[in-house]
């Protein structure tokens, strides 16, 4: 029926990349290499790179303009800070030379890199008042309570001042200094068994207002009482046979069946949320707008042999037509919102 209207185009090969995406190419594997823990939000478009500094994790946010690299990226960092580097209005806009001035023949890897020596050389203070509910403590929510595991020893933190990035090489001929060796991580046993530490009953609001009733902790342990001194002593001494006890505790059953429970739900609604992104909801939008074509199609071949009168195959021809052409307007409206970031539908 292309008598009445066009083909429409089909798939066909992947064009080859041109010069400008070339180099975008290059510089997203530029910022790979150099980056380890940097994490990909939307392929090719949006980058994210975190970094802890005086005990505050700040994210850096990298993203891509459609003609990047001729137009310049947009680095911002969360949450807002002061820094002579940062955007004093804001906080999170980063006005650093290095990104203002980037062009064509910079090179991406190296000017985050560069963001983050100069602020591990004067760190980013974060700004007061600023508060963002899945960071920090919402207003009017009590503090988690300190899990007093007294059996677990203390364990000497991890340097949290170490920079991101390759470590220096030394020069010929000077031999390395050797780094003092880190204590090893002690180890439990069945303590990866364990559930994640549950808020009690004074603190048990979620972050979304969701209430976990934990189950009742007696004060006293009627199993110990039938225990041998021998016995006690062994679970005194060993860590591994008093975690044992507290794995055969109904209420620590209790809590790790809630939380097979709750990860279970959660997988299903991930499962269920997945099925409405933006790629999937485009290809039932491909497929319904190819699903209305051929009906088109087929009511115009029934329409030349006879089998339909003139004023039915213009109503369903046109209806189904429409249809065909709404959906395509829509796949190729998504396509947009898929490819350039922060686009909305109109």
């Amino acid at each position: 029926m292309n008598w009445i209207f066009p083909q429409s185009k089909g798939s066909g090969s992947i064009p080859p990349l041109n010069s400008l995406q070339k180099q975008r190419q290059r510089q997203i594997e530029s910022l790979k290499a150099a980056h380890s823990n940097l994490a990909e939000i939307q392929k090719d478009v949006e980058y994210r790179l975190p970094f802890t500094v005086n005990n505050s994790t700040i994210t850096v946010n990298i993203l891509l303009p459609p003609q990047f690299p001729q137009e310049k990226p947009v680095v911002s960092v969360f949450p807002p800070v002061g820094h002579h580097l940062i955007d004093s209005n804001n906080g999170t806009m980063v006005t650093s030379p290095l990104i203002t001035n980037f062009g064509m023949h910079s090179d991406l890897g190296k000017v985050i890199q560069s963001l983050l020596d100069e602020f591990w050389k004067s760190p980013p203070a974060l700004m007061s008042g600023s508060t963002f509910p899945y960071m920090y403590k919402p207003s009017g929510m009590p503090p988690y309570p300190t899990q007093g595991f007294h059996f677990v020893p203390a364990f000497p933190p991890q340097d949290g001042q170490r920079p991101i990035g390759p470590a220096p090489v030394p020069h010929a001929g000077v031999e390395p200094q050797q780094a003092p060796p880190r204590p090893a991580a002690p180890a439990f046993g069945l303590i990866t068994d364990l559930p994640l530490p549950v808020p009690t009953a004074d603190s048990q609001y979620g972050l979304n207002g969701h209430i976990y009733k934990m189950p009742e902790i007696p004060d006293t342990f009627p199993e110990l009482s039938e225990m041998s001194v021998s016995q006690l002593k062994d679970m005194s001494d060993q860590d591994d046979v008093l975690l044992e006890f507290f794995m055969c505790l109904p209420q620590l059953k209790q809590v790790t069946s809630d939380k097979e429970e709750l990860v279970n739900n959660i997988v299903e609604i991930a499962s269920e949320f997945s099925s409405c992104s933006l790629s999937a909801l485009q290809a039932r939008l491909k497929v319904a707008a190819h699903q209305a074509e051929e009906e088109s199609e087929e009511t115009a071949e029934n329409f030349l042999e006879g089998k339909t009168e003139i004023d039915e195959f213009l109503t369903s021809f046109m209806e189904k037509r429409t249809l065909c052409h709404c959906r395509r307007a829509k796949e190729e409206k998504l396509q947009q919102c898929m490819t350039v970031p922060y686009h909305t539908l109109d």
